[in-house]
């Protein structure tokens, strides 16, 4: 019997300091994996992977390929992007995924001039391109919506970013409202066009029967002028 009860101490404290020991190492790798050496990113953007995977390397850190990606600046065949900053602090032996450029999507710029700035955005769309900034500009040759001129221009430097300046037609100008009552709709139309106002008739026939704005009402071009209609009438 008291064999038994020390064959049974025995076990147990055999378990406890299995147990103690189990506590102890798992305590003391994580205090050490905790603890791991930190080191700072360096710069490998504009870098060859070749040279990046050497730089990372001095750092004790590694290098992961994430994927490639069209730049009109930086080459083809070079680092754009690092998942994390360079000058950061992380633990050894960490990946640093990167982006490689696969360098400009279009070797030029199109012509954009004299092209209608929907028309133009779908030529730079498929191109890769976009516009990233339009400016109104009045022009008394231009018709309205035309592109006027375009930055950067089709020999200039590449970029995907073009910026575009738009014919916002001719200046507005204030006049006094014509009188076209008792007016034939022939005349009407050649003078409206010239004054660049727009019209709309209401009812039928070819003489000008009221209008609004009346007449002697200070207007501006762009403006849309309604007539209201009848029918000639012969004595």
């Amino acid at each position: 019997m008291q064999n038994g009860m020390n064959s049974f101490l025995r076990a147990s404290l055999f378990f406890a300091l299995f147990v103690v020991l189990g506590l102890t190492f798992g305590f003391l790798t994580f205090k050490i994996l905790s603890f791991s050496r930190t080191v700072e990113v360096p710069l490998i953007m504009n870098m060859t992977v070749i040279e990046a995977d050497k730089e990372l390397g001095k750092a004790g850190l590694d290098l992961k390929i994430e994927g490639e990606d069209f730049d009109a600046v930086v080459p083809s065949g070079k680092i754009l992007r690092q998942d994390v900053p360079p000058g950061k602090t992380v633990k050894e032996r960490r990946a640093i995924k990167i982006v490689i450029s696969k360098g400009p999507r279009v070797l030029s710029i199109p012509m954009l001039t004299n092209e209608p700035l929907q028309n133009a955005e779908s030529i730079l769309l498929q191109k890769g391109l976009r516009i990233g900034k339009v400016i109104n500009v009045h022009s008394d040759t231009v018709p309205k919506g035309i592109i006027v001129a375009q930055r950067p221009e089709p020999d200039g430097k590449l970029t995907e970013v073009i910026t575009v300046l738009v014919s916002a037609g001719p200046h507005e100008q204030a006049f006094y409202c014509p009188d076209f009552q008792g007016k034939q709709i022939e005349d009407v139309r050649e003078l409206a066009q010239k004054l660049g106002l727009e019209i709309e008739l209401q009812g039928t026939g070819s003489m000008v029967k009221s209008q609004r704005p009346k007449p002697g009402t200070i207007i501006k071009s762009s403006e849309k002028l309604y007539l209201e209609m009848k029918e000639v009438t012969t004595q």
